[in-house]
């Protein structure tokens, strides 16, 4: 399996989608709160490619994007297989 990284907030809708999905595929990822951890939110942008809102969802090292584009990923069929790599 990938290694999975998000980037969320408490009380964002986004994030918590993002997260159930990755749940619901059984997958292992590192959350990084930066609500909690406000050090780590200009390495979020930095990594986002200037990207400010939540979730920025990387798998690997690669940025896939935030919740609505895992999930067009998803609905795609591509998702799994970057998963997978």
């Amino acid at each position: 399996m990938a290694e999975v990284t998000i980037y969320t907030k408490a009380y964002c809708p986004y994030c918590v989608r993002a997260v159930g999905l990755l749940r619901e595929k059984q997958v292992s990822y590192q959350e990084i709160r930066i609500d909690l951890q406000p050090e780590r939110r200009d390495e979020m942008i930095n990594r986002a490619n200037g990207r400010t809102t939540v979730p920025q969802i990387f798998i690997g090292e690669q940025h896939i994007g935030g919740c609505d584009d895992m999930f067009a990923l998803d609905a795609q069929g591509k998702l799994d297989s970057l998963l997978q790599a």
